[in-house]
């Protein structure tokens, strides 16, 4: 076994600065950065695997709402560590910036590159059990309130606690969230299920399990080719160009890169990318290198086979991505990631391996498999005369747009500063009338719309581009659409999707946020998209205050706050209005409870997940039935109102 010790855990120089700004290094205290403490201790499993240590990793959701994980790797060292003179597993996780991972001794590839996920989850959780194993002992520290050790160390040494085989060796991490920094401590079984199964399609030979205490449901994961496979799953309801995925690996210096891809009958294109088994959600250099590369080799035998003559303009990269589901997986010894959360890549050498090994191992594929590069360029032949089409209709709608008659419909805010202006957009003349005049008129515009958008994911560009209620938002918005999109030119900080409280509401909302996950995906990446969240019942009623009776009123926004509100003692209900749409609020009403910034409820639109959104996204939207109806069978079952 390689030398793994305390020696080899550099200190870069706690804890309280992630408590008052846990954003900062989880993202969110929300969902999303509840379960971002689990992938950050999984990375260390995933990193001790990718290292030749670890085999099987084992996450158990715990019936007193903690969570276990567990890998057979070498275990953290439990030596004195030769600088801080406290035991090497207690600075992994109560000192920022330590770790085994800044130095190339102990992990040629590594994703949790910062040092600071293991200390940052335990500077997050209310309480944090370390087990480690290692030369035939049992180590097990405690820690509480934040990272506050409690076991007692001897003449500065971490004490046995037991005895294991020699052989038996590994880490179990045990953490419990800390419900004062949480906005919700439940994790969600479904979320790690899924995160598991991700990862299993990334790293050959992991075997992961998962148990539920609480629901008693228990799962394994193990897939043994890989992303070849993960590709094969995500196009798995989809129409297919060519039977197999295809599949490429090699590597250039130090970087290892692997590359699945599969073309379907989609109008979109999916490319995901990871680097050390990190999804980079954002791309960066692997993905650009991907693209530079496809492009040229497919050009190439374009003009090789006549698709394109000596006089023809090369095919767009769009083109000939039209339709492609692609998963990019490379190993880099060195990766250079924008912020904790790891959402891009930055590494210019990465954009040149992927490059360089796709043109060189793709090219020896399609040599031997003619047939389903025919396929690939006939159906780039088809999107470049497609695109051709829409382009003249994109080119006449975009001229056209300064002169689409957006006044009759948009009531414009008379700020010019966009940094302080919004845009609500409401479903018809009613409601739109009773927000005109409730609104503040010099920071909030609004744009009411006809009915029921287009279904962009049925629809051609063309169809979408001549589509009335589509050209007015791109008109107002200010900041284009498709190559033209520049989200610097936006009007407004933020786009706010006002609608009813009922089902038409909620698809009319799915609808916007379909439109604009696939044609201005920047706006909800940089965080400019919400849901305005209007109540749905105002109740008055009698209660007592210091022996007295008080009539006083109040808006509840879903039946479960009028639950509870009706088991509260002591209130007599005098009246109850339930709110069928936004255009039975007076002024008054609609600006106290949905667009007064002092008192509103707004939730912010993102992406936790590019793979889930994009295939909830085709589920849903598209006219396959049979998969959308199981989709809802399965999710049903987990339906909750969520407070």
């Amino acid at each position: 076994m390689e030398q793994y010790n305390g020696s080899q855990i550099v200190v870069l120089e706690g804890l309280e600065a992630v408590r008052k700004r846990p954003g900062m290094y989880i993202g969110s205290t929300g969902p999303r950065g509840l379960h971002h403490l689990i992938w950050e201790i999984l990375d260390n499993g995933i990193d001790e695997h990718l290292a030749g240590y670890c085999t099987q990793i084992n996450i158990k959701l715990l019936n007193d709402g903690g969570i276990e994980i567990s890998d057979n790797g070498r275990g953290i060292p439990v030596d004195l560590h030769p600088t801080k003179k406290i035991p090497t597993v207690r600075v992994v996780y109560t000192i920022l910036h330590a770790g085994g991972k800044f130095g190339n001794s102990v992990y040629k590839v590594s994703g949790g590159l910062h040092g600071v996920g293991a200390s940052v989850v335990n500077a997050l959780s209310k309480k944090m059990i370390v087990e480690v194993k290692r030369d035939g002992k049992l180590y097990r520290d405690e820690y509480i309130n934040g990272g506050h050790p409690v076991t007692q160390l001897v003449n500065g040494n971490l004490a046995p606690v037991g005895k294991c085989n020699k052989s038996d060796t590994g880490t179990t991490v045990t953490f419990y969230p800390d419900d004062t920094i949480f906005e919700t401590v439940e994790f969600k079984a479904e979320t790690i299920q899924k995160k598991l199964k991700e990862i299993a399609f990334l790293n050959k030979g992991l075997r992961l399990t998962f148990t539920d205490e609480i629901s008693g449901v228990s799962k394994e994961y193990f897939e043994e080719e890989g992303i070849k496979s993960f590709v094969s799953y995500l196009t798995r309801e989809m129409n297919l160009l060519h039977p197999e995925p295809i599949y490429v690996e090699g590597k250039s210096g130090d970087i290892e890169v692997e590359i699945a891809l599969q073309y379907t009958d989609h109008y979109s294109e999916q490319i995901n990318s990871y680097c050390n088994a990190i999804n980079v959600v954002d791309g960066g250099t692997l993905v650009t290198g991907f693209k530079t590369g496809l492009t040229r080799i497919m050009n190439q035998y374009a003009r090789e086979l006549n698709y394109l003559k000596e006089k023809d303009e090369n095919f767009d990269g769009k083109d000939i991505r039209n339709g492609i589901v692609a998963i990019i997986a490379i190993k880099h010894p060195d990766p250079q990631f924008e912020g904790q959360t790891k959402t891009k890549l930055g590494n210019t050498d990465a954009k040149s391996a992927v490059e360089d090994v796709l043109t060189f191992e793709a090219q020896r594929w399609f040599d031997k498999n003619v047939e389903v590069l025919k396929s690939i360029l006939d159906n780039t032949q088809k999107s470049y005369n497609a695109r051709k089409a829409s382009d003249k209709a994109r080119t006449a709608v975009l001229k056209q747009l300064n002169d689409v008659d957006t006044r009759s419909k948009l009531a414009h805010c008379s700020s010019k500063k966009p940094e302080e202006c919004e845009l609500y957009i409401v479903e018809g003349d009613s409601a739109g009338g009773t927000v005109k005049t409730a609104r503040n008129r010099r920071t909030q515009a609004v744009l009411p719309l006809r009915g029921k958008i287009l279904n962009v994911e049925k629809a051609t560009l063309e169809k979408i581009l001549t589509n009335n209620e589509i050209k007015s938002m791109i008109a107002s918005f200010g900041c284009g659409i498709g190559d033209e999109f520049d989200i610097s030119k936006l009007n407004y900080d933020k786009i706010i999707i006002l609608t009813d409280a009922d089902v038409d509401g909620a698809h009319i909302s799915t609808l916007l946020l379909t439109f604009f996950y696939r044609f201005m995906p920047e706006l909800i990446l940089q965080g400019k998209i919400y849901r305005g969240l209007p109540p749905l019942y105002r109740v008055e009623y009698e209660t007592r205050e210091k022996g007295k009776k008080i009539k006083k009123s109040e808006y509840l926004f879903n039946d479960f706050e009028l639950e509870k509100f009706r088991k509260i003692e002591g209130n007599k209900i005098l009246n109850l209005q339930r709110y069928k749409g936004l255009g039975e609020m007076d002024a008054n009403q609609l600006w106290e409870t949905t667009l007064n910034p002092e008192t509103r409820v707004l939730a912010q639109i993102s992406i936790s997940d590019n793979l889930e959104a994009d295939e909830i996204t085709g589920i849903l939207m598209s006219s396959n039935v049979p998969p959308r109806r199981a989709f809802i069978m399965e999710e049903a079952k987990y339906a909750k109102l969520d407070i």
